[in-house]
């Protein structure tokens, strides 16, 4: 499937690879995208639209496996504080729907940041712009195209000994922290 992803890349001279995948309305998390791709949830990255107060939008680029941590974002993106758009706003905004969000032909060009975490492989999954549709590609060049700057943007995890309530990050177990913004969005 040809998406506005995908034809910007081309007009970029990017090199990637088309992911399909069957879709489950119900379940459009990114870590079912990641098996459903058969990548590792850390390199499947999640496109979310957040704003920092009326009229400022921002996309925050994290793995599949991780949180958004809105007062880093703010920290990163030089505001006061960032929360999630309302859903009813994505596509009004963006001209995509949940599940297929992406920064490559959104209606306005946002400032893009990307979770840090990106640049440790060789390559990563980002929507192509449709629900069912990943686009496989270097960081480096996902970073050029989308005009991103990378920045630590997730919610701290610390490494631990395999106690319960673990995350599984990068082949390694790391225990979750709680911040004030657990649970929702802002």
């Amino acid at each position: 499937m040809k998406t506005n992803g995908a034809r910007i890349l081309e007009s970029l001279g990017i090199a990637f690879e088309v992911r399909e995948y069957e879709v489950d309305p119900n379940d459009l998390s990114a870590l079912t995208v990641a098996k459903k791709i058969d990548m590792p949830a850390e390199q499947v990255f999640k496109t979310l639209l957040t704003t920092g107060g009326p009229g400022v939008y921002l996309f925050a680029v994290v793995p599949g496996d991780a949180e958004l941590d809105f007062k880093k974002l703010a920290r990163a993106a030089g505001l006061r504080k960032t929360e999630m758009v309302s859903l009813k706003d994505v596509q009004p905004l963006t001209g995509y729907i949940r599940g297929g969000v992406t920064v490559f032909g959104a209606k306005k060009a946002y400032p893009v940041f990307v979770d840090e975490t990106a640049i440790l492989f060789d390559r990563i999954s980002v929507s192509a712009g449709a629900r069912g549709v990943q686009i496989v590609l270097s960081p480096d060049d996902y970073l050029r195209a989308a005009e991103a700057q990378t920045a630590d943007i997730t919610k701290d995890i610390k490494k631990t000994s395999g106690a319960p309530g673990l995350v599984r990050r990068g082949g390694e177990t790391w225990e979750s922290t709680k911040s004030d913004s657990e649970g929702h969005a802002g």
